[in-house]
C-alpha cells in the first residue's frame, strides 16, 4: 500500500523550494515526496557523489565540498550557503548527518529558514539519552533501570554497576544507531570495556559521556511512530518491530509487531505520545521501547529519535500515510487532519536493508563499481534506493545501498513477497548482504515471529552460505574465455589471429589455462577449449563440461541445461589479475583470475614460511581510515594481539597479529589505507627446541 495524501484537503501555502541536506536513498525518497507536493527540490552533493542518483533526481544540485562528511554533509556553513544560492526556504535533513543537530536547527532559524523537524528545545532534551530518560519519567513513561547522569567518570560507573546488575549495557549518551554500545556480562570485564566505549563514543559523536542500563533478557525492540503539529495535536501511527539486529544495528523491520495485542498497542502508543508532549514535539518522530519477550505487557522507554527513521516505509505501507509530506506540511504550519481514530493498520509490511558488506567476512564493508543492476518491480513491493549502474560505492559513507519493502495482506504473504523481491535483485560489482537477508527471513523462528535483539548473533554461526559449484566455476571460466578472445595485443593488427588469446593455432586449438582464486586459499586450475558455439571446461583430469553463455539474456547452458547467470568482468587496476563476478537469485560473489605475476607472488610467499604457518603480513581487509594504533614499531607482540583499528562506512575493524614476534608498523591515526594493503609485518619469534628436540 503506497502512502497517499489528498492535497485538496489543505489550504496553507507550502514552501516553494526545499533543500535536502542528505544523500543516498533517503535523499531520493524525500525528493519524491517534494515532487508530489509540487515543491522545487535542491540536492547537495560531495565530490564523491557528483554522479549520484539524488543529484539527478533533484531540480537543482549544489556541490558542497570534498568526500569527507566533515567538509560536506556535516558542514553547517556549506548547507547554509547552498540555501542562499538556491533560494531554499526550508531544509529537510533526512536521517543521520545533521538531522538531530541543535546547532544546525538554530543556525537555520537564525537565517530565517525552516527546519523540517522539531524545535531546538526538543532536540536538546531528546538528543541526550541521559537527559531524555530522566525527563520522560516525570510524564509517566516507564524507563529501564540503570544509572544516567551527566559527567559520570569510569570510577563512578564501576561503583554504580553492582546496583544496576549484570548483565548490563554501556551506552553513549550522544548518537544512535547502536554505535558504541557494549554488553558486559561479568563484573571483571567492565573496567576494560569502559575505555573502548569512551573512545568509540568520542570518535563517532564528539562526546564520550556514558551511562549504564540493565540488560533486558530476551529483549524485543519496539518503536512507535508519532506525528505532532504545532497546534497541540499528537497521534501515533502504530508500532514497528525492529528486534532483528546485528551489533545493535537494525537489519529487518516490520509493522505491526507480531508480539503486541491491541491493548498493549494502545498503551505503548499513548506512552509514546506522552513522551512527545513532554517536549512540545512537532513533526515526525519515533519513540523506542524495550519489551521483554517473556513479559510483552511491560515496556521501557529507551530513547526518542527526533527525525525520520530508516524503517519509516513499513509504517507508510500499513497506514497509507506519507510521513515526509506530513513533515513538510507541519513545518509549514499545517494542522493535522488525522485523528487517532483515523489511523488504521491494514495488512503487514516488512523491510530489508541492503548493505554493501560481506557477511562471510564478518560483515566487512565492501566497495566497488555497480556494473549490473536490476531492482524488483512487482505487486506489493516498494524499493527505496540510490543505486545506479556505474555508481562507485565509496568507503566514505554508510554502506546501506537500498531498502526493499514488501506489503501483504498478512505477515506470511509479506515475507514471501520480500523473499521473491530479494531473489530478483541483481547488484554486481560490490558484495552485498542479500543472501544473508534471504536466509534470515526464511528462518523458522523468524517465520513464527519468535524474535529478540540477540537472535541474529545466536543464529549467525549456523547460517550456511552458498558456495560456487563446479558448474558455476565452469560458467565463469567460459565467460572469461569469451572475454579473452576479444582483446588484441598491441603489437599485432586488430583482427589478426596472432592477436587472439584463445590459444589459436593451426590444427586443434590450444586450451586456455586459468587459475581462479575461488576463495582465500582455494585456487582452481581450469582448462578451457573452444568447442562449437561454446567451450569445453575441464578441472584437472576430470570430465569436461560443455558451456555456452548468453549474456544478453543473463543465462548459461551447462551440459544442455539452461540456468540463470549474470557474469561480469572487471579489469585490474593494480597490474595483477582481473575479477569475475557471478550473480544468481539475489546472491553474488567474485572470483579472482590470477595472472603469472600474482601466481609467482603467492608461490614465493608460501616458500618464505613453513608449510601451514600463518602469513606474517597483516593486511587491511577493507579501505578506510586508521582510528587507533595499539603498538609501536619494534614492539614484541603475541599471536592474536590487536595492532590497529581501521574504520570504514561507520564500522570499526581490529587487525591482529597472526603470529608472535616483532612488529614492523609505520601507520598512525588518520592515515588512509586501501583494501588488501599491508599495514604491518611480523618478524616471527623462532621457537627454541627443548632437550628432547621437540619445539616448546
Amino acid at each position: 500500500m503506497e502512502p497517499t495524501t489528498d492535497t485538496a484537503l489543505f489550504d496553507t501555502a507550502l514552501f516553494d523550494t526545499v533543500l535536502v541536506a542528505n544523500r543516498g536513498e533517503i535523499a531520493c525518497r524525500v525528493i519524491r515526496s517534494l515532487r508530489a507536493l509540487g515543491i522545487r527540490s535542491v540536492a547537495v552533493y560531495s565530490d564523491a557523489d557528483a554522479g549520484a542518483l539524488h543529484v539527478r533526481e533533484a531540480d537543482v544540485a549544489v556541490r558542497i565540498g570534498p568526500a569527507s562528511p566533515a567538509q560536506s554533509y556535516l558542514s553547517i556553513d556549506a548547507i547554509l550557503d547552498a540555501c542562499q544560492r538556491t533560494g531554499a526556504q526550508a531544509v529537510h535533513p533526512g536521517y543521520g548527518f545533521l538531522s538531530e543537530n541543535q546547532a544546525f536547527a538554530q543556525a537555520l532559524g537564525d537565517a530565517g529558514l525552516a527546519f523540517i523537524g522539531p524545535s531546538v528545545h526538543a532536540l536538546n532534551v531528546m538528543g541526550d539519552k541521559i537527559r531524555s530518560k530522566n525527563h520522560v519519567t516525570d510524564y509517566g513513561v516507564p524507563v529501564v533501570p540503570g544509572i544516567a547522569r551527566p559527567g559520570l567518570t569510569d570510577q563512578q560507573l564501576l561503583s554504580a554497576a553492582a546496583d544496576v546488575g549484570y548483565p548490563l549495557l554501556i551506552k553513549p549518551s550522544a548518537g544512535g544507531g547502536g554505535k558504541g554500545m557494549h554488553v558486559v556480562e561479568r563484573e571483571e570485564d567492565l573496567a576494560g570495556t569502559l575505555p573502548t566505549a569512551r573512545r568509540v563514543a568520542a570518535s563517532a559523536f564528539g562526546d564520550d559521556t556514558l551511562f549504564l542500563e540493565r540488560l533486558i533478557l530476551t529483549p524485543r525492540h519496539i518503536e512507535v511512530q508519532i506525528l505532532a503539529d504545532n497546534h497541540g495535536n499528537v497521534i501515533h501511527l502504530g508500532e514497528r518491530e525492529c528486534s532483528l539486529q546485528r551489533r545493535h544495528q537494525k537489519v529487518i523491520e516490520e509493522a505491526p509487531s507480531p508480539l503486541l495485542d491491541e491493548a498493549t498497542r494502545a498503551r505503548i502508543g499513548e506512552a509514546a505520545c506522552n513522551a512527545a508532549r513532554s517536549v512540545d514535539y512537532s513533526g515526525a518522530g519515533t519513540v523506542e521501547f524495550l519489551v521483554s519477550a517473556d513479559a510483552p505487557d511491560e515496556f521501557f522507554f529507551m530513547e526518542m529519535n527526533t527525525r525520520l527513521q530508516v524503517e519509516h516505509p513499513v509504517t507508510e505501507m500499513v497506514t497509507g500515510v506519507d510521513l515526509v509530506q506530513w513533515q513538510v506540511r507541519i513545518a509549514a504550519g499545517e494542522k493535522l487532519t488525522l485523528s487517532q481514530d483515523d489511523v488504521v493498520l491494514t495488512g503487514h509490511a516488512v523491510e530489508a536493508r541492503v548493505y554493501a558488506e560481506d557477511p562471510e567476512a564478518e560483515f566487512l564493508p565492501s566497495t566497488g563499481v555497480v556494473s549490473q543492476l536490476a531492482e524488483p518491480h512487482c505487486e506489493g513491493i516498494r524499493v527505496d534506493s540510490s543505486l545506479l549502474r556505474g555508481l562507485e560505492i565509496s568507503a566514505s559513507y554508510d554502506p546501506m545501498l537500498s531498502k526493499i519493502i514488501a506489503w501483504g495482506s498478512n505477515r506470511t504473504e509479506a515475507l514471501n513477497r520480500l523473499d521473491r523481491a530479494l531473489a530478483d535483485t541483481v547488484v554486481v560489482g560490490v558484495k552485498t548482504n542479500i543472501e544473508y537477508l534471504r536466509l534470515l527471513i526464511n528462518d523458522d523462528d523468524v517465520r513464527a515471529g519468535r524474535l529478540d535483539t540477540t537472535m541474529i548473533e545466536r543464529k549467525l554461526p549456523g547460517l550456511v552460505f552458498r558456495r560456487l559449484s563446479d558448474e558455476e566455476i565452469a560458467i565463469l571460466a567460459a565467460a572469461e574465455a569469451g572475454n579473452s578472445t576479444s582483446e588484441p595485443a598491441s603489437f599485432h593488427p586488430v583482427g589478426s589471429p596472432w592477436a587472439r588469446r584463445d590459444g589459436w593455432r593451426i590444427g586443434t586449438p590450444r586450451p586456455l589455462t586459468l587459475h581462479l582464486a575461488v576463495s582465500p586459499g582455494d585456487v582452481r586450475e581450469v582448462l578451457v577449449q573452444p568447442s562449437g558455439a561454446g567451450y569445453d571446461v575441464r578441472f584437472g583430469e576430470g570430465p569436461a563440461r560443455s558451456v555456452s553463455i548468453d549474456r544478453a539474456r543473463g543465462a548459461a547452458t551447462v551440459d544442455g541445461i539452461r540456468r540463470r547467470a549474470v557474469v561480469e568482468r572487471f579489469a585490474s587496476t593494480d597490474h595483477h589479475g582481473s575479477t569475475l563476478w557471478y550473480s544468481d537469485a539475489g546472491w553474488s560473489t567474485s572470483v579472482r583470475i590470477l595472472n603469472r605475476t600474482e601466481r609467482l607472488e603467492t608461490q614465493l610467499s608460501r616458500l618464505a614460511r613453513a608449510e601451514g604457518a600463518a602469513d606474517p603480513e597483516v593486511r587491511s581487509t577493507m579501505p578506510g581510515t586508521v582510528t587507533s594504533v595499539s603498538v609501536a614499531d619494534g614492539d614484541t607482540v603475541e599471536s592474536g594481539q590487536t595492532l590497529l583499528s581501521v574504520e570504514a562506512m561507520k564500522m570499526e575493524h581490529q587487525l591482529t597479529a597472526s603470529v608472535a614476534g616483532t612488529v614492523s608498523i609505520h601507520l598512525q591515526p588518520g592515515d588512509l589505507v586501501k583494501a588488501n594493503q599491508i599495514v604491518a609485518r611480523i618478524h616471527a619469534t623462532e621457537t627454541q627446541p627443548d632437550a628432547a628436540g621437540t619445539p616448546e
